[in-house]
């Protein structure tokens, strides 16, 4: 597990400075902007991904619970943990204001120069 935690870090480093370099001359603005982007549509791609195995895995839970093979928890637990991922895109939105269009302070500081 760690070798796969220190990989993902080793990853995400060389994709920022990718990022940055390929936009050379642009401004930290847009860079950040278009990191949040590339977030967003991954963030959107993996959800998918996680949503189809973790729908097989509910029905192979819920029918081995069902026969006594795993223990009802087990299932509970997977879809609790679905739905978590299912919220949390829309409680970053709800948190950062992006969801409503106001700005509740948790927002990019990068923009906001006036405080």
């Amino acid at each position: 597990m760690k070798f796969l935690k220190n990989n993902l870090y080793t990853l995400f480093t060389l994709a920022l400075v990718f990022t940055m370099a390929l936009a050379g001359d642009a401004s930290a603005e847009s860079v950040f902007t278009t990191a949040v982007q590339k977030g967003r549509i991954t963030f959107q791609a993996v959800k998918t991904v996680i949503f189809v195995i973790g729908g097989f895995g509910l029905i192979g839970l819920g029918f081995q619970a069902i026969f006594g093979k795993v223990k009802w928890p087990w299932f509970a637990g997977l879809a609790f943990g679905l739905a978590v991922v299912a919220a949390a895109g829309a409680v970053v939105d709800y948190a950062t204001g992006s969801a409503t269009g106001e700005e509740t302070g948790m927002g990019d500081t990068f923009t906001d120069v006036e405080r």
